[in-house]
């Protein structure tokens, strides 16, 4: 049995003088240098973690990209995001472009959500659960959308 290891990363920075993660853009191509490092000494995996409304990473599919065009071997990933944000559409195209930019590389975890730090803060990002769902319930709707998708069912007709 062949056993593997990597890392999952939250991407966490603070404005501190003893931190030497002090940004957001510190915080990102600080992860892209993790991979290349983890590649290099032979880890097998590079996840991190989304997590929005704190000083944590937060758009995944940017750093994911970059991470894979800079890497060659190393599976890159989330742990996880949560679908209660994710318009299923978009999802499906940024995943797909990351998947190409790192050569099929890209492995997605995804929930249906936890406790989070505001109250309701996939509102400020747009989303409502319909009639009758709970959030939950409409993180797997949004799930299952994008899923249909990335396997390339049609879901629009093509104007002539």
């Amino acid at each position: 049995m062949t056993k593997k290891i990597g890392f999952l990363s939250f991407g966490h920075w603070v404005d501190h003088p003893s931190s030497s993660v002090k940004s957001a853009s510190d915080t990102l191509l600080q992860s892209i240098e993790l991979a290349q490092a983890a590649e290099g000494v032979g880890a097998d995996g590079a996840y991190f973690r989304v997590h929005h409304y704190a000083r944590q990473l937060g758009s995944p599919f940017p750093l994911l990209a970059a991470v894979g065009a800079k890497t060659s071997t190393i599976e890159i990933g989330t742990g996880v995001i949560d679908m209660r944000y994710s318009n299923p559409l978009a999802f499906a195209e940024d995943a797909g472009a990351a998947d190409l930019i790192s050569g099929g590389r890209l492995q997605l975890g995804v929930s249906r959500g936890s406790p989070e730090q505001v109250i309701d803060g996939w509102r400020h990002f747009g989303f409502e659960p319909r009639a009758g769902e709970s959030d939950a319930d409409m993180a797997r709707r949004q799930t299952l959308e994008a899923l249909v998708a990335m396997v390339g069912n049609r879901f629009a007709a093509p104007k002539p």
